[in-house]
């Protein structure tokens, strides 16, 4: 197990008592309350009155969120989903070290059960829990949580920019830029800007055309696989789209060149909408902006190009965005778990349609704020592969504790 000469193993039955708390039903959970409810997913509403008045380590021990560990705050409320680390010796194990033990190693030996996993108490008595001096312990808990407070304020911070974007694009594809780069004033500000629409209030210099006007061409994707010995093409499916015009490559399959037609690879500005897919998926919308390599799409995607008066990337931000995904929604067709959206209704979509001028000049802005968004993104998936590689080497005693302290502290932003 260590490679740490005072690494010593105690039973979790030993250095705490486990018990479950009675459950409460929920007609008195409420949604906003004093104290918070601990169930099978963390926080699930509030109660007048709780169970702990000190932080205390749950670990769920019923359904598919088995062995997920928190540590509630002062005053929760755990119920008997969860399994309540009560009474630790705090002489023995910090509690914050028991924390991070626990949310390292999963519990995965303790869990029966496969239709309804569980976790019962004599398992987890007799649990191992691997621990250093104390003092080694805090120090470990310190870093650690250090690295956590990193990755929460760089998760707000996605969060809070994500809200922006949204609240931007809103702005832009109701309002638009006028020609001194600025947003145009509201309609409330400036009715004599904007005329009516099938689509709402557009500004004037703006026109609207269905889908089938603005394109030049539909293609559906290969339903070919497989890789070959030739030269390979990166296959797109629908898995790789998301909704607000996201495309994710970090997941993609291989295809031998040989089995698919030149005219399926794409090029910048392409179009890939989704139409097949879970009714919740289903028209899913992205667009290719020529990210290296050489790529193609499947067949539960349809690829449509615009003309040189259309751009491709302006559509699918309005695709993609919440006025567009509401309209599209009404396109599906199909059952409770399968839907499609056929060529024959969404060629009648209609799209605002500014100048060629003010489409690129709205790309560019909400391209600008999706790249911070992704450097940050990039930045949390390395803070988060940064703590794995730490619990690997503190929690397991293959690297010593004290000479991390400084660095960690060191990264920690403001």
């Amino acid at each position: 197990m260590s490679d740490y000469s005072d690494f010593k193993p105690s039973k979790l039955g030993e250095i705490s008592r486990p018990r479950q708390w009675p459950t409460i039903s929920h007609e008195v959970i409420r949604r906003v309350g004093l104290y918070p409810v601990y169930g099978a997913n963390g926080v699930i509403g509030f109660y007048d009155s709780y169970t702990h008045e000190k932080p205390t380590v749950a670990i769920t021990c019923r359904g598919s969120t088995c062995g997920e560990i928190h540590l509630t705050p002062e005053k929760s409320y755990i119920t008997g989903n969860a399994m309540a680390l009560d009474d630790l010796n705090t002489s023995r194990l910090d509690q914050r070290y028991l924390y991070h033990f626990l949310k390292h190693d999963g519990l995965k030996d303790c869990i029966t059960g496969s239709a309804q996993p569980q976790i019962i108490g004599s398992a987890l008595k007799d649990f191992l829990v691997w621990h250093p001096s104390l003092e080694s312990q805090r120090l470990i808990a310190r870093i650690l949580d250090t690295l956590d407070i990193q990755i929460q304020k760089t998760e707000a911070l996605i969060a809070k920019l994500e809200k922006v974007k949204e609240g931007l694009l809103h702005d832009l594809l109701t309002r638009g830029i006028d020609d001194s780069g600025r947003l145009r004033p509201s309609p409330e500000q400036a009715p004599e800007l904007y005329k009516e629409s099938p689509l709402g209030l557009i500004p004037r210099e703006w026109e609207y055309a269905a889908i089938s006007k603005m394109m030049t061409s539909t293609t559906l994707g290969t339903a070919r696989r497989g890789g070959g010995s030739s030269p390979k093409l990166k296959l797109i499916k629908m898995g790789n789209l998301n909704w607000g015009n996201k495309l994710s490559l970090t997941d993609i399959e291989n295809i031998s060149a040989s089995k698919v037609s030149k005219s399926l690879l794409l090029r910048d500005g392409d179009l890939l909408f989704n139409t097949r897919n879970t009714p919740e998926l289903v028209g899913k919308t992205c667009s290719w902006k020529g990210e290296g390599d050489l790529f193609t799409f499947d067949n539960n995607i349809l690829r449509i190009r615009f003309s040189e008066h259309t751009n491709g990337h302006f559509v699918s931000s309005y695709m993609g965005s919440t006025l567009g995904r509401k309209r599209i929604r009404q396109l599906a067709t199909g059952t409770t778990s399968v839907a499609a959206i056929y060529w024959r209704n969404l060629s009648r979509l209609e799209i605002p349609m500014p100048s060629p001028r003010e489409q690129k000049l709205i790309v560019e802005k909400v391209s600008s704020l999706q790249n911070n968004i992704d450097s940050l993104r990039g930045d949390l998936m390395s803070r988060y592969r940064l703590k794995s590689g730490l619990m690997d080497d503190l929690l397991t005693g293959r690297v010593r504790v004290t000479p991390l302290l400084d660095t960690a502290q060191a990264t920690t932003p403001a």
